[in-house]
């Protein structure tokens, strides 16, 4: 697996062994940078699932300006360690459960706000139940800015997960994965 493009552009990437780890493949990870093209330079970027970093790391190498990598499988860890340092292009990593971390950065610190990404990419594993991949979308889009963007990455056949913050904006199938992309949306108050 390597960057496609950007300041690391062909740069190898080391994949965890024995995890149970699925990257989204190059032809996906190309079309999805190529659809938010333009939300990417200047972006903090948060990657839940991280595994190998890809996409966080892909996002640093066309210009977004922090990353955070959430990760829990220790061979994955590992891997996106060593990657993150052979790229040296920076990035926070968060060893945990992404529920945690969700629970967490949608606290209110004593020290500030909480955290506000420009763009989410969301590629749990896909035996996660629907039910629990819409409570963390819901749980994610309380921390995308205005306008910011959630890319979600599941198996072919399953239903678009609906959740309340997040309109749906694009649907592409690569193989057998589905990619879809939402935009954060606020309720009108009034």
């Amino acid at each position: 697996m390597r960057i496609i493009a950007g300041v690391a552009k062909g740069r190898i990437l080391k994949a965890p062994s024995g995890s149970g780890t699925r990257p989204m493949t190059g032809r996906a990870r190309e079309a999805v940078f190529s659809s938010i093209a333009s939300a990417i330079p200047g972006a903090d970027v948060l990657d839940l699932y991280a595994g190998t970093g890809s996409l966080g790391l892909e996002a640093l190498s066309r210009g977004a300006a922090t990353a955070v990598f959430v990760e829990r499988d220790r061979a994955a860890l590992r891997a996106l360690r060593t990657n993150i340092g052979a790229l040296g292009l920076g990035g926070e990593v968060v060893a945990g459960r992404v529920g945690d971390y969700l629970t967490s950065a949608a606290a209110r610190h004593p020290n500030g706000p909480p955290a506000r990404f420009t763009l989410v990419f969301v590629d749990p594993p896909y035996e996660l139940p629907i039910t629990r991949v819409e409570e963390q979308l819901a749980a994610a889009a309380r921390l995308l800015r205005d306008r910011g963007s959630l890319v979600l990455h599941r198996r072919l056949g399953e239903r678009p997960p609906q959740t309340v913050g997040l309109r749906l904006a694009r649907t592409r199938t690569y193989g057998t994965a589905r990619i879809w992309r939402y935009q954060q949306v606020r309720p009108v108050s009034g």
